[in-house]
């Protein structure tokens, strides 16, 4: 009987906001921390203020983070949260690689 290939299913539409990896990290290290400051992300993911600024901002832009600016005594800080629709982005995206995963290990 001849051989029949099977047909890779289509790779998953992710969601290019969530798929950068500074994103995924701000996104995940906020989902299990009810917020964190600019300082704590910038430790946490180990990179610059410009390159955390852009990614952040493009989180808010697209409503999976929502920034709040106050002072802590003289001191301006810059808290983050992750909101319900980057939480459920998160978890689409995760998903979806898992299933990604699984079909790839056959």
């Amino acid at each position: 009987a001849p051989r029949t290939r099977r047909t890779p299913a289509p790779p998953p539409e992710l969601d290019r906001l969530v798929h950068e990896r500074m994103r995924l990290g701000i996104l995940s290290a906020l989902a299990v921390n009810e917020r964190l400051s600019f300082n704590e992300l910038k430790g946490l993911l180990q990179t610059t203020d410009g390159n955390l600024s852009v990614h952040a901002r493009k989180l808010e832009d697209g409503g999976y983070v929502s920034c709040r600016k106050h002072f802590a005594g003289r001191v301006p800080r810059t808290d983050y949260r992750i909101t319900a629709a980057g939480r459920r982005a998160l978890e689409e995206y995760l998903e979806e690689m898992e299933e990604l995963i699984r079909v790839t290990r056959g």
